[in-house]
């Protein structure tokens, strides 16, 4: 839970400047770079990221940060796609108004976009959360059975490798709790 949470924040914290950045000045070439990692499948993420990363910081490659980060880059194409929906959905005479009065993208983002776009944020951040929390394929490239594992690894490992139903099927029910703890979250956003 801790990695899909810290992955979340990575997430958020790089697309939520380029978003705002992206809806300010509005730039095709980086909004495209922004979506590509929609496109690339988890394998090959967990594979290119554990290749490149090795070299340079072997420790990170297969550590909980580096399985964060690589969830984090995966999931940035679907922030972005969600986060510059809610941002171009806020009316423009509100941004205007703030650049009469001197604000810098930096100033729209935090004290306009952000705000008025919240609940789109928060939406987006129980989606992509959830997500993480079920990832698969990327921690098992990284981690490759060692180290830090996620939730869905153990489960995979405890059932396929060990036999070990029970425990499995508890580690099941702990995945689908917390689950649905961030749906019934996500439930109370839409009906408030």
């Amino acid at each position: 839970m801790a990695v899909a949470a810290a992955g979340t924040a990575l997430t958020f914290a790089a697309a939520i400047p380029a978003c705002g950045w992206l809806r300010v000045r509005a730039f095709g070439p980086v909004e495209f770079l922004l979506k590509v990692p929609l496109f690339v499948p988890f394998v090959v993420v967990g594979h290119a990221l554990r290749v490149a990363l090795n070299p340079y910081a072997p420790g990170l490659a297969s550590s909980w940060a580096g399985i964060a980060l690589a969830l984090a880059w995966k999931h940035l194409g679907l922030a972005a796609l969600l986060l510059l929906g809610a941002f171009r959905g806020v009316d423009e005479s509100y941004l205007e108004a703030a650049r009469n009065f001197g604000a810098g993208t930096g100033r729209l983002t935090r004290d306009i976009l952000v705000p008025m776009a919240a609940p789109a944020l928060g939406v987006s951040a129980i989606l992509i959360f959830s997500s993480m929390l079920a990832s698969f394929s990327i921690p098992l490239m990284m981690g490759r059975g060692g180290g830090p594992q996620m939730l869905m690894i153990d489960v995979y490992y405890r059932f396929g490798q060990h036999g070990d139903f029970a425990t499995a099927a508890a580690l099941g029910v702990v995945a689908y709790l917390l689950a649905m703890g961030a749906a019934l979250v996500y439930v109370r956003r839409l009906t408030a």
